[in-house]
Parts: C-alpha cells; sequence; structure tokens
C-alpha cells in the first residue's frame, strides 16, 4: 500500500506541480536533468523569511549576474547588495558572497561546473549556512551526495 500511495503522490506532483525557476521539472529529472546544487542553494537562501513570488524576480536577475559560485565569488560585494535591495535581510546577501569568497579562495574547495562542494567540511564554514544547509543538503535534490551532519 504504501508504494501505492507513494506513486499517487509522485504521479500528482507531475501534473500539478509549480514551474520555479530554480527547481528541475520531473519531466527534465526523468531525462537525466540534474538541480544544479548552487542554484537550490541560492534559493533557498533567498527563499528564508521571504515569499516565492517576491523570489522569483530575483533569483532570475541574480543568476544572470552571477550564474554560478565562482561568479559571485569575482562580483563586488556593492554590486551583490544592490541585486539583493527589496529582498531585505542584507546578511543573508552578506553571507552568500563570504561563501562565494570561501569557496573560491579556500584550499581543498573545487568549483566545477557551479556546484556546491558538500563533501569536503569546509564547506560548513560558510556564512549563512550552518546547520540549515546540513539538513537541506539531506531532503533536497538538488545536492547528489550525502555528507556526514553536524
Amino acid at each position: 500500500m504504501k508504494n501505492n500511495i507513494s506513486q499517487k503522490l509522485l504521479e500528482w506532483y507531475d501534473r500539478h506541480h509549480r514551474d520555479l525557476p530554480w527547481r528541475v521539472p520531473p519531466d527534465a529529472l526523468r531525462r537525466g536533468i540534474k538541480p544544479d546544487p548552487y542554484r537550490v542553494w541560492l534559493s533557498e537562501i533567498m527563499l528564508q523569511q521571504t515569499t516565492v513570488e517576491a523570489v522569483k524576480k530575483f533569483y532570475r536577475a541574480f543568476t544572470e549576474a552571477w550564474p554560478n559560485i565562482a561568479a559571485l565569488g569575482d562580483a563586488e560585494l556593492e554590486d551583490v547588495l544592490k541585486a539583493w535591495a527589496g529582498l531585505g535581510y542584507y546578511s543573508r546577501a552578506r553571507n552568500l558572497k563570504k561563501a562565494a569568497d570561501i569557496a573560491k579562495e579556500s584550499e581543498g574547495i573545487t568549483i566545477d561546473y557551479g556546484t556546491v562542494p558538500l563533501a569536503d567540511p569546509k564547506t560548513f564554514a560558510m556564512l549563512g549556512t550552518g546547520r540549515t544547509l546540513g539538513v537541506f543538503q539531506c531532503e533536497s535534490s538538488g545536492f547528489q551526495e550525502l555528507i556526514k551532519l553536524l
């Protein structure tokens, strides 16, 4: 019976899911397209205490300016804060930028195709993540590797 309920829920989701710019739709997932962990992570940071509708516009502009963590690491903080204007809670933007800087500059953390390297425990040193990222990582289809939680 459990499989029947699971299957029905998945079928319902396939028909009724919301199209969100950071989400890979079910048909694309079936074709093997995987979510970009950087973009999933970015959306989670933006969605903290902010509505989905408010985030969509900012997310699109942000990912056009900085399509991956390396590009964000190269950005000027002032530009990141300007792009964040209107989302509030500017500490999220500052911490996001610091995390990108750490990922870019830290020995042992590599940036490959804009992904967030979760296997390396140094990733958890990035500000604005902490335990939330660990819990989110276990639940998110955006991250494809398992790591030891704090």
